[in-house]
């Protein structure tokens, strides 16, 4: 093997049932470096490293490790061996602190019998203050965003001394604060030799961390180049295999009259502060702001799955309560959460059921049975409509990639046939192609005379699809702007203003 090859994969296959997920992909990963790994969502890069951590078994081809051939039968023999992966979906044991999330499993004992709390603490300070983390070790996690889970995630890879260290979609969920932070860990751990498997959608910090690119498409390997050999457009043809002109569709909707009025919603149990502003019907309406803003405790609350003190909601003139989620679905209100994996998805259940589930009347024959035929038709109308990659509308949702969970979830609303769409972050983990789609879909839904109110930490995705931006700062409006004659810089500048 090469001398500067830390890690190598060659013919890596891998079949789940109707589906060759992988099919004889090479990679390999030098000492020191950022290697980046595209595709489209399905396109195998996240079943790749499945198999490279132990998660999947590989059927067929070899691994190698510092010239060794390895084949982690687990992630934990994974990361005894130096292999680390700081997962896109955060599995997290929500009601333990900072630092027993970190050292689960590998506790430091006292006479090899109790554990030593104080050596957990100062190993878990040492760790962050290496990396620069300011997170209170003893922190319950369910107190903190989820920006600061996932730093916390990422102290675990590194406390293991890891060799390797994937980070599959690491900044869906930070800051560009915790972007540029992230960085500089990065660029540490490159200095020291770690080699690093940077798996993203995000064009921009892909050109700007990397130094080297593999592209996967339909669980083949595209191309492998130097960063600097390739520009943007170079990258998304290799991706999906056309050119992509146009990062956004032109907007053909035309906002009407107000349809919507929140007046001085104030939470019960958040921060939430006389939160007030309208949407008309027709409008793409953006809600920015930095992480814990109120962004989405703005979007929980209209929709009535988070107390609100004082406030009211007005819905084409008349006054709309939204006690709870079942009477928001009632009133023709529909929320797209931000974490799909832990309030989107029932990961138990098939496709088809996570697409009818909000939407069973639509198949209720003679009020007695469910019409099977009903719904597999609509499920099936969305998979097309949507392009989900997916063997069969019977595969367990969990099992797909990320962007394709949220084109399912994005159908599951669509058939309540809401008239006010509720979207936090509906692009996160989604590739280039498939982002362009839903765009569409939610001008094609304006067009309709639908409301559409989306939060978005993507500044340049809030200018590109919507009419008008609230910003949110503190918990509190800061101001309002409209998106054709604005600019990140005072957008940015009224995020601060409450902070």
């Amino acid at each position: 093997m090469e001398q500067n090859v830390l890690l190598k994969m060659v013919g890596i296959t891998k079949t789940f049932p109707g589906v060759k997920a992988l099919d004889g992909v090479n990679f390999e990963l030098r000492k020191g470096t950022v290697h980046a790994l595209m595709g489209e969502n399905g396109a195998g890069k996240s079943t790749l490293m499945k198999c490279l951590f132990g998660i999947y078994s590989k059927d067929e081809g070899q691994i190698f490790l510092d010239g060794k051939e390895i084949n982690f039968k687990s992630s934990r023999e994974a990361l005894d061996n130096g292999v680390a992966m700081v997962h896109q979906e955060l599995n997290q044991a929500l009601k333990r602190s900072v630092m027993d999330n970190i050292w689960l499993g590998r506790y430091p004992k006292i006479a090899g019998i109790a554990v030593n709390e104080k050596k957990m603490y100062q190993d878990t300070m040492a760790v962050f203050e290496e990396l620069g983390i300011k997170v209170d070790p003893r922190r319950i996690m369910s107190t903190m965003p989820v920006s600061q889970r996932q730093m916390v995630e990422i102290a675990k890879a590194v406390s293991y001394n890891s060799k390797v260290i994937v980070f599959d979609e690491p900044t869906s969920s930070l800051t560009e604060e915790e972007v540029e932070h992230l960085f500089e860990i990065i660029n540490m751990l490159r200095a020291k030799g770690v080699g690093i498997i940077y798996i993203s959608h995000k064009m921009a910090e892909i050109k700007r961390i990397s130094d080297d690119i593999t592209i996967m498409r339909d669980g083949k390997w595209v191309a492998t180049r130097p960063a600097a050999e390739l520009e943007m457009q170079d990258i998304i043809r290799l991706m999906v295999g056309r050119e992509l002109t146009n990062q956004f569709p032109p907007k053909t909707n035309t906002p009407g009259e107000v349809y919507l009025q929140v007046n001085g919603i104030t939470g019960m149990y958040n921060q939430l502060r006389d939160v007030t502003f309208n949407a008309r019907k027709g409008e793409i309406l953006g809600l920015a702001g930095l992480d814990s803003s109120g962004r989405t405790e703005t979007l929980e609350s209209i929709f009535g799955i988070r107390t609100r003190k004082e406030g009211s909601i007005t819905l084409g003139g008349k006054p709309c309560h939204n006690r709870n989620a079942q009477e928001s679905i009632k009133n023709g209100f529909a929320l797209l959460t931000e974490e799909r994996r832990a309030t989107g998805i029932f990961g138990v259940l098939n496709i088809r059921d996570n697409t009818v589930i909000s939407s069973l009347k639509r198949h209720l024959r003679f009020g007695v049975y469910l019409s099977e035929k009903s719904q597999q038709e609509d499920t099936q109308r969305y998979i097309d409509a949507m392009r989900t990659k997916t063997p069969s509308q019977e595969t367990k949702i969990r099992s797909l990639s990320g962007g394709n969970q949220q084109k399912v979830i994005i159908g599951r609303w669509l058939l309540t046939n809401p008239e006010i769409l509720l979207l936090d972050e509906p692009t996160r983990g989604i590739d280039v192609g498939a982002k362009y789609e839903i765009y569409q879909l939610i001008l094609d839904l304006a067009c309709n005379g639908k409301t559409v109110i989306m939060v978005s930490s993507e500044m340049p995705e809030l200018l590109g699809i919507c009419d008008r931006i609230v910003v949110m700062s503190g918990g509190r409006v800061a101001g309002e702007v409209d998106a054709r004659n604005t600019s990140q810089e005072e957008i940015m500048t009224l995020a601060a203003k409450y902070v």
